[in-house]
């Protein structure tokens, strides 16, 4: 009997693996040799960062394939479990959390510091799928069904804020307008908020951090303070521009090299690779990104569930946002935020939530026939 039952596990793994989407999971592996080529050219002063963002790689490519084996339904039952977990988290970070920079957003758990924000990006998306799973398409507009999810994205919402960490709150919050857009809120409800929101504007610019102040006013000029709160961008424009069409080649980046470009190795690491690859490689690394996100979306329509349909969007959406925030900032076409590059920035939680919210993606697209 033992014997049977080792069999059927072996052959339902082998049927799971041949559901696989291997194309899939190689965009992701070429994305994670880009990030450790990447850091290799930056990691010359022996700061480690090569070796631990490969331990961190390692790690979270053996978290990708356990959530992605795992059923679906598992995700779906402990959602909302998972989502107030992250959620005590966060109160434990306001009591107990480490301090840096003048903000409190990590918990120490001496072998790693792990950032309860970043794991909220899933959590919420979660709770928020689970949700909508039975919802009908003509109740989801009535007020009595917009409450909880309102309190599941503002809760978070605030919790982050109080770090102080606006810019990771705002983006949960557009990734959650995102998906409650696809659940099928109408769009009075948006611009009904969406005025609400300048209405209150002045009344929230008021409660933000002198820091936080700064970083709009160097955003609309980076000249007007060139050695102090507009350094990030003046020197990251300057290393995107110098890199050209075809870049200064492999570890000839002269910014990053010289110790010109600050946080290089996490928030500014797409200047690293344009400066070195220039226009040509830049374009690449983003169509690699786009082919991920699309196949992130092929895999969401053809879910037979709404629970992996959202899950997938909201993912996609994510990583969209992320990106697109992220080369904004390095631009200079938003203000500097603090958002890293998905998997190629240097940083444990934000890697090793990438690769559970793509796990999800894959156990949504191998178990795209199980009903709920």
């Amino acid at each position: 009997m033992y014997k049977t039952l080792r069999k059927s596990f072996f052959e339902r793994l082998v049927d799971k693996l041949f559901l696989f989407d291997w194309i899939f999971f190689s965009l992701i592996v070429l994305l994670i040799c880009v990030g450790l080529l990447t850091i290799h050219t930056i990691d010359s002063t022996n700061t480690n960062y090569l070796f631990k963002h490969s331990l961190r790689i390692t790690f979270s490519i053996f978290l990708f394939f356990f959530v992605s084996l795992v059923n679906i339904k598992f995700w779906y039952r402990f959602s909302y479990f998972f989502y107030f977990l992250i959620i005590g988290l966060l109160i434990y970070v306001d009591f107990f959390g480490m301090t840096a920079l003048g903000a409190k957003r990590w918990i120490n758990l001496y072998f790693f510091n792990i950032q309860p924000s970043e794991l909220m990006k899933v959590a919420v998306i979660l709770a928020l799928a689970r949700y909508y799973q039975f919802i009908k398409i003509d109740e989801i507009d009535h007020y009595s069904k917009l409450f909880i999810p309102l309190v599941l994205i503002l809760l978070p919402f605030f919790l982050v804020v109080k770090q102080p960490d606006l810019g990771t709150g705002i983006f949960i919050l557009i990734v959650c307008l995102g998906m409650l857009w696809l659940a099928g809120v109408s769009l009075k409800i948006f611009i009904t908020g969406f005025v609400s929101l300048l209405v209150l504007a002045p009344f929230i610019i008021s409660f933000l951090k002198p820091y936080q102040k700064q970083r709009i006013l160097t955003f609309l000029n980076p000249e007007n303070d060139p050695l102090g709160s507009g350094y990030h961008i003046i020197q990251s424009k300057i290393a995107i521009g110098s890199g050209g069409f075809l870049g200064k080649g492999f570890k000839q980046g002269t910014q990053s090299n010289l110790e010109f470009l600050p946080e290089k190795h996490t928030d500014f690491i797409f200047t690293v690779f344009s400066e070195q690859f220039g226009f040509i490689g830049s374009v690449l690394l983003i169509l690699l990104f786009f082919a991920i996100i699309l196949t992130i979306m092929n895999i969401s329509l053809k879910s037979q569930n709404n629970f992996s349909r959202l899950i997938c969007f909201g993912i996609g959406f994510n990583i969209f946002i992320y990106l697109a925030v992220n080369l904004g900032m390095v631009t200079g076409l938003i203000p500097v935020v603090g958002v890293p590059l998905p998997i190629i920035s240097y940083g444990g939680t934000a890697m090793l939530t990438t690769m559970f919210a793509l796990g999800l993606v894959m156990s949504a697209k191998i178990h795209k026939d199980h009903q709920l």
